[in-house]
């Protein structure tokens, strides 16, 4: 096997990499080859339709050979990646229903929509602990707030996937939960005591650890406990100490992205690459989006290390054999993803849908035969993990089928104009106030949830994405944790159930 830990070293087994698009250029594809690299991370511009996406990955594996190890962000609620598929509700929903069976099972089910194309590595789930209600990243990708229950269904969640053949990653080592600052913009530190990060960040961790979980991603954050100068994705203290020794993890050790900010503004051109490796990380996740070339750097900064003595022949063949002991678990043998199977899952996932839907205060009643207003912002940012969101003109189509008099009305999040236009046309009418963002609310919907309570309106906050809103505009409220197709079938239902 090439690049294996008895065979010839390959140091570029050590990078998984990312492709510009949904197809695999001649081009791309000799790279892939003459370069060796150890696999490729898919985001949502590599996937399409069922076929073609199929076609990617075994072209990827043709230039890779067998070892490939490919890999994607399946997390289920906003980070997802493959969109044609049953759909995993948000960790965060899962920590509503607080049930490890279901966990397991959501894991599966993510798991069942890759290994269908051959994937075998999902960079799932989020062992991060939501306690800071300002952490711009992390939110509902958490199964909460409390350690023990993040432990116990994100554990769950890791095995479940794994027994369905897809390598799960339990991520952001040591834990990305505490921060106010997103690391793909900026370098955080998490400044606690080492007692303190072991009664909270570190215990869901430990529990992946001692449960055998396949893999464990890096995060790029500063936690001066253990190292007062290296992220822990490049510090030996808390890979090679912490992980390694002090918790006896031999799984695979795999880098968050080396272009995020935090990382690439401090170590450029794959500097990263061979510190993390000497740190104690087997694998390096280099994204270029687009550009090629980046990878070439992070095989050049390999190889450079080796000659210079920076980084050792012995820690590349160890990291070479975690990853030929991964693939051998789990190989990626595309398993079919049955109708039968697929409508189970669909039919699980519209359950979970509906059992997490969450109501704060006592919610207007809303007859279908007047008039309703609404007012929803024309879309939402996103960034960091996030592609794709909620519009407004989406969700007022689908509020229009339950309510034929509805009058909407879409803003930009700043100008007030015309939703104070409708508000005035129609005294007295019900209002449905839509937040569809994942970020810090703006003053528009606050404005105008403090008009409606100061007008005593009957008012209902529909809150679709960041659950933490509802508490902000202090309306009642209609928590959906999430805006996919089970979540906004499951808020149409409880809508109509207002009558």
């Amino acid at each position: 096997m090439i690049g294996s830990s008895t065979g010839p070293l390959t140091p570029s087994r050590v990078l998984i990499v990312d492709l510009p698009g949904p197809d695999l250029t001649p081009d791309q594809g000799r790279l892939l080859r003459q370069s060796g690299f150890g696999g490729v991370c898919l985001f949502a511009r590599n996937f399409s339709t069922e076929k073609r996406t199929a076609r990617l990955v075994s072209d990827i594996r043709d230039a890779l050979g067998p070892h490939a190890l490919i890999a994607t962000d399946q997390e289920g609620g906003a980070v997802l990646r493959r969109l044609d598929v049953p759909m995993p509700p948000s960790p965060l929903a899962l920590g509503v229903l607080d049930s490890e069976d279901a966990a397991r099972e959501a894991g599966r089910i993510a798991a069942r929509g890759l290994l269908d194309l051959g994937i075998n590595w999902n960079f799932a789930p989020c062992l991060d602990v939501n306690v800071n209600t300002a952490n711009p990243v992390i939110g509902e990708r958490s199964f909460g707030h409390d350690p023990e229950t993040v432990a116990r269904l994100g554990v769950a969640w890791a095995l479940g996937s794994e027994e369905a053949g897809v390598m799960a990653s339990v991520k952001h080592f040591p834990g990305h939960g505490d921060t106010s600052q997103d690391s793909h913009l900026t370098l955080p530190t998490v400044d606690k005591p080492r007692s303190e990060l072991e009664r909270t960040e570190w215990l869901p961790f430990r529990r992946a650890v001692q449960a055998g979980v396949g893999s464990v991603m890096t995060a790029h954050i500063l936690y001066p406990a253990l190292d007062p100068d290296a992220p822990a994705t490049l510090s030996p203290a808390v890979l090679s100490g912490l992980l390694r020794l002090d918790w006896g993890y031999d799984g695979v050790i795999v880098t968050d992205a080396t272009d995020m900010h935090a990382i690439a503004d401090r170590y450029p051109a794959g500097a990263a690459a061979p510190l993390a490796l000497s740190a104690g990380a087997d694998t390096v996740l280099s994204c270029g989006h687009g550009d090629m070339e980046t990878h070439t750097d992070h095989r050049q900064a390999l190889l450079s290390a080796l000659r210079e003595g920076r980084l050792s022949e012995a820690r590349v063949h160890g990291a070479c054999a975690r990853l030929d002991r991964a693939v051998n678990r789990f190989p990626g043998v595309p398993a079919p993803y049955t109708a039968d199977q697929r409508s189970l899952d669909t039919a699980q996932v519209q359950r979970w849908a509906e059992q997490a839907l969450t109501w704060v205060g006592i919610p207007p009643r809303l007859d279908p035969a007047l008039p309703l207003l609404l007012i929803a912002p024309i879309s939402a940012p996103v960034g960091g993990p996030y592609g794709d969101s909620l519009s407004g003109a989406h969700l007022a189509t689908l509020l229009k089928e339950i309510y034929p008099h509805l009058h909407t009305v879409l803003h930009d999040d700043h100008d007030p104009t015309a939703a104070l236009s409708l508000l005035d046309r129609f005294p007295g009418i019900p209002v449905l106030l839509a937040t569809t963002g994942r970020w810090s609310l703006t003053e528009l919907p606050r404005f105008l949830a403090s008009r409606l309570r100061k007008e005593q309106r009957s008012a209902l906050h529909l809150v679709l994405w960041n659950a933490d809103q509802a508490a902000e505009l202090k309306l009642p409220s209609l928590i959906s944790h999430g805006f996919r197709p089970a979540n906004l079938q499951a808020l149409a239902q409880a809508l109509m159930a207002l009558r």
